[in-house]
């Protein structure tokens, strides 16, 4: 049996302030169609860089030795080039879920084309949860888990 992946899809924006505007979910004339088509697919953006923040202060929070990914997340945050690179960029969550069906996040993409035509977007990405696609997080006590 063929395993049955889920799926992601993230968009980039190349202004700050449209960042913003998305970040604020603010009533910007710029970013009414983005809007339109995320509510009618149910989906809500977060920036990559409130994520990233979330985890580690979650982390923080519950003890960091139970996030294998805090070091790198939190210099990632703390580095001015990749914090200005990951509030640009958007994870879209379906139904408050982080992956989706398939055909949820073609549907989503196919209908995020035109703003990414128009300029709005300057890139969309669409992930699976196939771990050969994805690296992984080290595993505990490997030499590769500094």
């Amino acid at each position: 049996m063929v395993p049955q992946w889920q799926y992601q899809v993230r968009f980039d924006v190349v202004d700050p302030a449209i960042s913003e505007s998305i970040r604020r979910k603010a009533q910007d004339p710029a970013l009414t169609r983005l809007f339109e088509i995320l509510a009618r697919h149910r989906a809500v953006p977060k920036s990559q860089f409130d994520a990233f923040s979330e985890y580690v202060a979650t982390a923080e929070e519950r003890g960091v030795e139970g996030y294998p990914l805090y070091q790198w997340t939190k210099a990632t945050i703390e580095n001015p080039a990749k914090k200005e690179k990951y509030l640009k960029s958007f994870t879209l969550y379906v139904d408050d879920q982080e992956v989706y069906a398939r055909e949820i996040a073609d549907s989503l993409e196919s209908d995020l084309q035109p703003l990414a035509a128009g300029g709005l977007i300057t890139r969309i990405s669409k992930y699976d949860t196939n771990p050969e696609n994805n690296p992984q997080p080290p595993q505990r006590g490997s030499k590769n888990s500094s």
